[in-house]
């Protein structure tokens, strides 16, 4: 992902940690209602995503990454069965579809946006792309797209910049990679990894699980892996001790623990979200899977606090002046309500029937620089009798007066 923000990777992740409520921001046009210091307020009060595009095709948008109100862009798929991925482009005028530039070359998966600060864009392959060695980046500079010099070499994976000249990026398991405006380093790290997070200058935290160590002891030969983390310094990255979560006896089958993502606010706190799961369907009395929510407080993970109604098991995705986005379109906002975020339904001019089902799915979104409007990216699929389709939907919050 781009500058502190997330991206549609994480999206994977956290359709494992939250199957039931789905990573996708399936949408209802109610907000939610809690008690106590949670409380919504009426639902006027709650923000609403508003219809920035509906582009004419059945597909959806995979991405969307802005330099400004007047140069905006956006990745596009549709459902032909083909790999074709293009781009969606706004100068200030109108919305203009575009190929993919030559200097990408052939991609099987739709490329990544990623914005990395001092006005310019990346557009890399997708983490599932294909191809062994150096895969061609390119990068938007506000007038054209040109070839990035000497990027990465493998798949990258979940990607954080806190500027041109500090950006972090996955390329294994066990392995990230760091861009100091000139070349790029690779370090290794201590356990499996699967999301970082950069809180400042030198200040990188990555988790994931270990299968060694306190806790992992085996389970009908197998070890119960657990959540770990480790941070950089600048120097190296240490392993940081990180509560262990285990089911109690007796052991529900292939159980398994680990932090899933890693998010660091604007003021420097860190937290973390994972589970503790196991394979279910194979005995009938069941226990309840483990949701594990972290924080950093003096220098140690603490858990945190709850958060009220809805947004109990919701993770953040993004942070705003107001609060903070979490997934599935829910805000909590930092005076404690937690309100679902509305949307409209589509025109009946798409296709879609008065009494068809719509769900608005959101894969990414991003924050124009300079200003405090936010921008999403996705698709809005219409269950209806014998014409189901998904509708690529580009949107714009709009929050209460």
């Amino acid at each position: 992902m781009g500058v502190r923000r997330p991206r549609a990777a994480a999206c994977a992740v956290l359709a494992v940690l939250l199957t039931a409520a789905g990573c996708g921001n399936g949408s209802e046009p109610d907000g939610s209602r809690t008690g106590g210091s949670g409380a919504s307020r009426p639902e006027s009060a709650s923000p609403r995503w508003e219809f920035e595009h509906i582009a004419d095709f059945s597909g959806g948008f995979t991405d969307v990454a802005a330099l400004g109100e007047d140069d905006i862009w956006a990745v596009g798929t549709e459902n032909n069965g083909a790999s074709n991925a293009h781009l969606l482009h706004y100068d200030g005028e109108g919305w203009k579809r575009e190929p993919l530039p030559e200097a990408l070359g052939d991609t099987d998966y739709p490329p990544v946006l990623e914005e990395i600060g001092d006005g310019t864009l990346w557009l890399r392959p997708h983490k599932y792309a294909t191809g062994d060695g150096v895969t061609p980046w390119v990068r938007w500079d506000g007038v054209r797209w040109s070839a990035v010099p000497n990027p990465p070499p493998g798949n990258v994976g979940d990607l954080e910049a806190a500027g041109p000249r500090d950006v972090w990026a996955l390329t294994g398991e066990r392995a990230a990679v760091h861009f100091d405006g000139s070349r790029w380093t690779t370090t290794r790290l201590p356990h499996r990894t699967v999301d970082l997070a950069v809180a400042g200058p030198d200040d990188v935290w990555a988790v994931g699980s270990r299968s060694t160590g306190p806790g992992t002891e085996q389970v009908h030969g197998e070890p119960y892996d657990q959540p770990a983390s480790s941070h950089w310094d600048g120097t190296s990255w240490q392993q940081v001790e990180t509560p262990q979560s285990r089911f109690d006896e007796p052991l529900p089958p292939e159980p398994g623990a680990g932090l899933l993502k890693v998010f660091a606010l604007a003021d420097g706190e860190v937290r973390a979200y994972g589970n503790n799961t196991f394979n279910h369907g194979e005995v009938e009395d069941e226990p309840q899977e483990e949701f594990i929510r972290l924080r950093r407080a003096d220098d140690r993970w603490v858990e945190q606090e709850e958060a009220p109604g809805g947004c109990a098991l919701r993770v953040p995705v993004a942070q705003d002046d107001e609060g903070l986005f979490l997934d599935g379109n829910w805000f909590l906002h930092d005076d404690g309500r937690c309100l679902k975020i509305k949307r409209h339904r589509l025109p009946v001019s798409t296709g879609a029937r008065k009494g068809s089902g719509q769900t608005l799915w959101l894969e990414e979104i991003h924050r124009v620089p300079g200003t405090d409007a936010w921008l999403g990216a996705g698709k809005v699929q219409v269950t209806q009798s014998g014409d189901p389709f998904g509708a690529p939907v580009l949107v714009r919050l709009k929050r209460a007066a």
